[in-house]
């Protein structure tokens, strides 16, 4: 009988992935549903011994069963899009059943977390630290110093705690990874867990996952109950957020977490310090914790410092969205560049336009043109070229975009997700909205717009420049004096856009 193998990773159901299921089902086949191989505009793909074939609808299902059909691409594992990766953290994908202990423990599972239980807390935060993992979430921050910022962190009769929090609410734009993991390979998500609670003395752990995933939480919810006796006594509980993006920065997660406002935090302190409930809290997203397993496996720290470039250290999952004509998930070690992710690996735009800018990072992250597409993928080139690498999320653009109107929405978008904690956010993202639609509107040359005058002085033109210039000035007060990384980073894809295409504001 023929064992077919199809993903019920949500991409692939928004495909129409249970429907060739069920056909291949009514056909006689042992029908096993797996996580993504990533290559999303495939889906739904077929799985026969190893043999490829997408995307596929019902109606193909005599064929690819009789040998004839023309949607074959071979052997799945040597496609030129899987077999140029470097996949550790997504090295089941594709391969496994998400919610089988055996297939998981087959595949290495769990071997991580008994080397690290076997080891001193301090020699596991060692081996993460020596690895070199950055935070694969924002800023980068080394995930072995904020664990020993925990793990070093007093505790006190109020606050005699510490947690670990697994950031999920992935609401950049073009970002998929912390998904695919979670609805894929929850079980390493757990171990992650596990093995950082054990570092850092944590008994509690929280993933707080956006509401627009339901399938990754009925997926970890169905995973922790298989593993709760495997990770005690460390217990984990997931929590579902209601759409802020606000709340994809720490602390305002942490105030969510606890029933308040999903609104940021000063700091200091630091939730390394002073998070969850008061108590000493590891914040690590999804891409960061499912690397641990990896990194904590016999000779993982070492093989995972050997890749990448510069500080930056390791594989990151790649995604490719947008106008591109293979989209989906494409994990590397750092230092490829972003012309060989866009044309090389990516196929370019999909609608065969030239591709006029990319951007990567999510909605806030800077717009890069093509002539700089030689600019390795990496935490410490994007630094120096005013960009961000964020959640890797790569977005492309072709020719017919229209940049102006790409860093309104920036501001747009940042004025309507503000949590009104700071005033550089909150009015300045909408001031920044009227800005540039008096910019593009042609109303910076009308007499109406004046600058600023002394009463009964007479009034002054503005002109475009001395408009581009106060927008200018905005973005810095927003960039240097908001609280988070949401006003401080809407001036990156505003700014970068003015830069490259400033044809587009007038």
């Amino acid at each position: 009988m023929t064992t077919v193998r199809i993903s019920d990773d949500a991409l692939a159901l928004a495909c129409g992935a249970d429907a060739v299921a069920a056909a291949f089902a009514a056909a006689g086949c042992v029908v096993e549903r797996v996580s993504s191989w990533g290559m999303h505009w495939l889906e739904p793909l077929v799985d026969i011994e190893g043999q490829g074939f997408g995307p596929a609808t019902p109606a193909d299902v005599a064929a690819i069963l009789s040998g004839t059909s023309p949607l074959g691409i071979g052997v799945i594992a040597q496609h030129p899009f899987i077999a140029g990766q470097q996949r550790l953290t997504f090295a089941r994908a594709g391969r496994t059943r998400a919610l089988s202990l055996d297939d998981y423990a087959a595949t290495g599972g769990w071997a991580g977390l008994t080397r690290a239980r076997s080891l001193a807390p301090a020699e596991v935060i060692g081996e993460v630290t020596q690895s070199g993992l950055r935070g694969r979430g924002g800023a980068g921050f080394p995930a072995g110093i904020k664990w020993q910022t925990v793990a070093s962190a007093p505790l006190s009769p109020k606050h005699p705690r510490k947690y670990i929090v697994c950031n999920a609410d992935e609401g950049d734009s073009g970002t998929f990874a912390d998904r695919m993991a979670m609805e894929g390979d929850p079980f390493q998500l757990i171990e992650g867990m596990a093995i950082a609670a054990y570092a850092v003395g944590a008994a509690q752990g929280y993933i707080y996952v956006r509401s627009e995933y339901p399938h990754a939480i009925a997926k970890l919810r169905a995973a922790i109950a298989l593993a709760a006796s495997i990770i005690a006594p460390f217990a984990i509980e997931v929590r579902v957020g209601a759409g802020a993006y606000v709340c994809g920065e720490e602390t305002s997660l942490l105030n969510s977490i606890e029933g308040k406002r999903g609104e940021v935090r000063a700091k200091p302190p630091l939730p390394a310090l002073q998070g969850l409930f008061g108590c000493p809290t590891v914040v690590n997203n999804v891409l960061t914790l499912t690397a641990i397993p990896h990194i904590m496996a016999p000779g993982g720290a070492e093989e995972y410092a050997r890749l990448g470039v510069d500080r930056s250290k390791g594989t990151m999952p790649v995604q490719l969205a947008g106008n591109i004509r293979h989209g989906g998930l494409y994990e590397i070690a750092f230092g490829v560049t972003l012309g060989q992710l866009v044309h090389d690996i990516g196929g370019g735009s999909a609608s065969g336009r030239p591709v006029k800018a990319v951007q990567v990072g999510g909605p806030l992250g800077a717009y890069i043109a093509p002539d700089q597409f030689d600019l390795p993928f990496a935490y410490e080139a994007f630094a120096e070229a005013d960009a961000l690498i964020g959640h890797g999320g790569v977005v492309v653009f072709d020719d017919t975009a229209d940049m102006g109107k790409m860093a309104r929405f920036a501001m747009q978008f940042c004025a309507a997700e503000s949590c009104g904690k700071c005033t550089p956010c909150r009015i300045g993202s909408t001031r920044g909205v009227e800005l540039l639609d008096r910019i593009r509107d042609g109303a910076a040359r009308d007499p109406v717009a004046t600058l600023p005058q002394m009463h009964n002085a007479p009034k002054t033109p503005r002109s475009a420049a001395k408009d581009i210039a106060l927008l200018e000035d905005l973005c810095e007060v927003m960039k240097f004096g908001s609280l988070c990384a949401l006003g401080g980073f809407t001036p990156y894809p505003v700014l970068s856009a003015l830069k490259h295409w400033p044809e587009d504001f007038t």
